[in-house]
């Protein structure tokens, strides 16, 4: 498609984030790209990221670790440009490139030079539909991916059970599997399985181009135009439209392994954030888990000093609902037993007491300061989008999110923690060490 075409068709749709503090715009193009953008003008460098709506939701059994991999065979080369040269390129004008790969998403980025923009247009589209992935090159890259995996997983003891836990937690949702993969698929994963997970997913139409920073934004637009226009949108593709079941009874597993010391992790069924009760959630989780400050840290680590560390998290922007997960890690003269009693005390008292005005009144304040603060970084924009925009949630979202937040009553926590940490929404996961073996 010409590049006039392309600007001809686009459609342009605005909107003022007044909440988020710069104005974010949204465009299409005819292919179904969709394109966000935020200006910027602080300083003269942009931050580039391309954004699939592809991540370890959308494997299948036996194929786990696929979209993590093929993340991985992006740097390997096309036709165009070699193994390597897109890093090489990047840095040779002075940027700094990067990926990573979630449940729900594959990003691309680059940070440079608002003059050296043009760059990353011809990279990223080049490489959206012109992949090699040679068979050799596939080779060598799965085998640095079970690397990765022993590294970061396998010789980790508290990774190993977190992975744990949410096999066990999610029985049938794909949010079951790590995304790294189980060992065993990655043997098995092969250079077809991905070169056909490729064509099926890196498409125009399945991904979001996000850009903050310097630059004019019709002028980007039509640039964008120029290099993704003439790239078709793919057949229509199968949402992954699998939900977990209510949990009906708390589960509970021992992990046993070679390991320093006891670790104690509880996670619940939480909702994402396509259900308001997220923001009372949100403020819960600052509350118990907020940094040393939080009930949890002051009460099990400094108070009844039975844990080194304690905390929680919760993550609202997710495509599906996800886990809202408490843990501690013991000292070593310390029990399981004490742990499990202190994370209960701290979570039944929230389920029975409203949290004080003041610190419902700080939590809203460090969410806020997160959030505003956030705004100094390009790059940080652009990951905010980027996640809201791939899990379906929109930029939009951004809008009413400090509003929604100063909505939020003791009442509402109150509620939403006796709807949520039941006993029978949680699933326990106990690292249980072994000495080790001579």
């Amino acid at each position: 498609m010409s590049r006039l075409i392309a600007i001809a068709l686009a459609v342009l749709y605005l909107f003022t984030g007044s909440a988020f503090g710069s104005e974010i715009r949204e465009h299409f193009l005819p292919n179904g790209l969709k394109i966000v953008t935020v200006e910027n003008h602080k300083s003269p460098v942009v931050t580039f990221q391309v954004w699939y709506k592809v991540g370890s939701r959308n494997e299948i059994t036996g194929r786990t670790g696929i979209s993590h991999l093929l993340e991985h065979m992006m740097f390997k080369g096309t036709p165009k440009y070699g193994k390597g040269e897109y890093s090489g390129i990047v840095a040779r004008n002075g940027g700094n490139e990067n990926a990573f790969t979630s449940q729900d998403y594959t990003a691309y980025f680059q940070n440079i030079s608002s003059d050296r923009l043009e760059i990353s247009f011809d990279l990223e589209s080049d490489r959206m539909v012109n992949l090699l992935l040679d068979p050799n090159e596939f080779m060598l890259e799965r085998d640095v991916v079970k690397e990765e995996r022993r590294l970061r997983t396998e010789d980790d003891p508290v990774s190993s059970l977190i992975e744990e836990l949410y096999a066990a937690a999610f029985k049938i949702h794909p949010y079951h599997s790590p995304i790294i993969g189980w060992m065993t698929d990655l043997d098995n994963l092969s250079r077809e399985d991905t070169y056909n997970y490729y064509k099926t997913y890196y498409r125009p139409d399945n991904a979001t181009i996000v850009v903050v920073g310097d630059f004019n934004t019709e002028d980007l637009i039509n640039k964008i135009g120029h290099y993704f226009g003439g790239i078709p949108k793919g057949e229509p593709m199968r949402d992954v439209k699998i939900s977990e079941d209510d949990q009906k009874g708390e589960r509970r597993f021992l992990y046993k392994r070679e390991a320093q010391l006891p670790y104690v992790i509880y996670g619940y069924h939480a909702p994402n954030y396509k259900d308001r009760d997220h923001y009372a959630l949100e403020l819960l989780n600052n509350i118990l888990s907020g940094g040393k400050s939080s009930r949890l840290y002051q009460n099990i680590v400094y108070s009844k000093q039975i844990a080194l560390t304690a905390g929680g998290g919760f993550t609202p922007v997710q495509t599906d609902p996800e886990l809202f997960y408490f843990y501690a890690q013991l000292k070593p003269d310390r029990t399981t037993e004490e742990a499990e009693a202190a994370l209960k005390e701290e979570i039944e008292r929230i389920k029975r007491e409203p949290v004080s005005t003041r610190e419902l009144q700080k939590a809203r304040n460090q969410i806020e300061a997160s959030f505003i603060m956030g705004q100094d970084s390009v790059f940080y924009q652009a990951m905010l989008i980027g996640q809201l925009e791939t899990t379906g949630a929109g930029a939009k979202y951004l809008e009413s999110y400090i509003d929604e937040i100063r909505q939020v009553t003791p009442e509402d926590i109150m509620r939403v923690a006796n709807k949520y940490f039941m006993d029978d929404n949680r699933t326990v996961g106990v690292l249980v060490p072994l000495p080790q073996k001579q």
